[in-house]
């Protein structure tokens, strides 16, 4: 077996000593100038202004002088002297301007964001007013390639998410979905919001925003290892409309219950998880879990750079000193062999194989893979071929600039398990010590949910979130079909919307059919059902699914007589719905979601959803500052 010593070590080029801090403006109109180059003169040491024109840098003395860049506008140099704060005023250079190099098809409106009108093109971002073209700028990311060789640009990715709409129960009585309990999303918006920097939408998936916090539900007390139970209100958004709150808990074990467990830790030690936010993170991350290990659960660290190799064996949890020494002695550097990282850590985890365990792969990356298998295809071929042996992943993201969104759900989704985003110390805790069972045990595999409506109740029906987990309603009951997993402990929600039959909306999901009778068959007569829910899952080591179902009925709830966990769900919903700028708002604001939070915020024990509430204050703060 291969073993990889992993050291990269960069050479040190001075001791700093001093901290110096500021913010760059734009003398021609005084507002704050992001992305701009901040170097140490005479060095590679340099960092980038942010959204609001601010940075921090530390140098070794007085003498020490700063050089701002900023394509368009004229080069600075500013000696520190007995300065801790350096702000800075840049002038516009008409000669850089006019030197900047425009490439496209058709035509090339373009609309200056800062000006707020049209303008010719320069460094500033740019939004297209005609088509959409393939449209290159050279702007600030070839400066900062040019000052900074170790920059590199944002490269961060979303699938494109397209917003369920309303169907009709008596045109489509189905709606058939995976669960999700994923939770990345929020901890993602959560980085965002705090970075002052209202998130991309398709960053924002309301599923996992509120399956981010615990619920109250019932522990399961028959066969399954879970609880189904439901919920029928008013929608915050719209009070003509019903709000349908469906919730499962998975079942609680204790960890001195827990079979033992066959961990693999992949790690990505590239170049690009040098970060502070990276590897780092991911180390003290790690170590928080090591000490939750019990003798009988074993740990091997396979990591990855530009070749792959193990560096630690498969190791008791008894002898945690070992396992941290190997963590601790981890170094970045190189580029991403990604590929030959998932096979020989799937290798490894089978050879150390515990029947009736937790055999289980924690990939640690930010998603940058570009060597070797490296598209969504490639891996998810390769993952769908792996978790065959019975090994689960776990997929934790960590970083910014290049995280890769879609390819680590691609992978925790084809690898029987779940994705985290481990922003900060603190998401660790919660992902590896307060649901070290949820995250790392599968109680549930291949759960599908399948809601039949009944079109004497139900005019119309949406479901909010999960579109990337749609399934075709033949996949329900195919057992070949893939689908998600439930975790010790874990619960999942789902909210559906509903128009009942007699309501008036404007939101008509499908014009009436041309060449058939468009009237509700007469067997559409039971007023007493509004939707059945029915529910397939596998145990962890099984291939047959097993089938269960409950009838919800058409009853609502008076507003008081609505649950904390109802209000808080909707309020998360509410959330997500506005950082998407949701079609089906109806005029619901930042101040009504916030006033719903309050009030539903119920027990909150580690503080996470006083923690939403004040995320929600600071995006409303900056989308009013927007439209300002």
């Amino acid at each position: 077996m291969m073993t990889l010593l992993v050291g990269f070590h960069k050479p040190v080029e001075e001791k700093f000593s001093i901290t110096i801090s500021g913010q760059v403006t734009g003398a021609d109109d005084g507002l704050p100038l992001p992305q701009v180059t901040v170097l140490l003169k005479g060095t590679r040491n340099g960092v980038a202004t942010d959204l609001n024109g601010k940075y921090e840098l530390e140098v070794p003395n007085e003498k020490s002088v700063l050089v701002f860049c900023y394509l368009g506008y004229v080069s600075q140099e500013v000696q520190v002297g007995k300065r801790k704060v350096v702000n800075i005023q840049m002038q516009p250079d008409a000669t850089a301007l006019e030197q900047v190099v425009v490439t496209g098809v058709g035509r090339r409106r373009l609309f200056n964001r800062r000006a707020k009108t049209e303008a010719s093109p320069a460094n500033v971002q740019y939004d297209m007013i005609e088509d959409e073209l393939d449209l290159k700028v050279l702007e600030q990311d070839h400066i900062q390639s040019i000052y900074m060789p170790n920059y590199k640009s944002n490269t961060e990715s979303y699938a494109e998410i397209e917003e369920n709409g309303f169907n009709s129960p008596f045109k489509n009585p189905f709606s058939t979905f995976s669960i999700d309990v994923d939770a990345a999303s929020y901890s993602n918006v959560r980085r965002f919001i705090t970075q002052g920097q209202l998130p991309p939408k398709d960053a924002v998936k309301i599923e996992e925003m509120i399956n981010y916090f615990d619920y109250t539900y019932n522990q399961p007390t028959g066969q399954h290892p879970f609880h189904v139970q439901h919920e029928v209100g008013r929608a915050p958004w719209n009070r003509d409309h019903y709000l349908v709150h469906i919730g499962i808990q998975g079942q609680k074990i204790e960890m001195d219950q827990l079979p033992p467990s066959n961990i693999v830790f992949l790690l990505d030690v590239s170049g690009s998880m040098e970060s502070k936010n990276k590897l780092p993170l991911l180390k003290k991350s790690l170590k928080l879990l090591v000490h939750e290990l019990r003798p009988e659960d074993r740990v091997s660290i396979v990591v990855y750079a530009g070749a792959a190799g193990e560096v630690l064996p498969s190791t008791s949890g008894a002898n945690k000193r070992e396992i941290l020494k190997a963590l601790e002695n981890l170094r970045a550097g190189g580029s991403t062999a990604g590929g030959a990282g998932i096979h020989l850590a799937y290798t490894i985890a089978q050879e150390n194989f515990i029947k009736g365990g937790n055999n289980r792969i924690i990939l640690a990356t930010d998603g940058d893979f570009n060597v070797g298998a490296s598209s969504d295809k490639a891996m998810e071929d390769l993952i769908e071929e792996k978790r065959k042996s019975g090994v689960f992943l776990t997929v934790l993201g960590f970083g910014m600039g290049n995280y890769q969104d879609s390819k680590m759900e691609i992978l925790a989704d084809k690898g029987n398990g779940n994705h985290a985003y481990i922003d900060n110390i603190l998401e660790a805790k919660k992902v590896l010590v307060n649901e070290f069972g949820g995250t790392l045990f599968t109680i549930a595999k291949d759960v599908k949910l399948q809601v039949e409506f009944n079109p004497g109740t139900v005019q119309a029906y949406r479901l909010i979130g999960y579109e990337n987990r749609l399934l075709a309603d033949e996949d329900f009951n195919n057992d070949k079909k893939d689908a998600g997993e439930l975790g010790a402990g874990h619960t999942v929600t789902a909210l559906y919307e509903v128009i009942p039959v007699g309501v008036k909306s404007s939101f008509k999901p499908i014009d009436d059919l041309k060449y058939q009778p468009n009237h509700k068959p007469e067997v559409a007569i039971n007023t007493t059902d509004l939707m059945t829910v029915k529910l397939r899952y596998k145990q962890p080591d099984e291939d047959r699914s097993v089938y269960l179902d409950t009838v919800i009925p058409n009853e609502v709830k008076p507003i008081r007589g609505m649950s904390h966990n109802f209000n808080w769900s909707a309020a998360v919903a509410s959330f997500g719905m506005l950082l998407r700028e949701s079609d089906y708002l109806n005029g619901y604001t930042y101040h009504e979601a916030l006033e719903l939070a309050r009030l539903s915020k119920g027990y909150d024990e580690n503080g996470y959803r006083a923690e939403m509430i004040r995320l929600m204050e600071a995006a409303e703060l900056m989308k009013r500052s927007e439209e300002e």
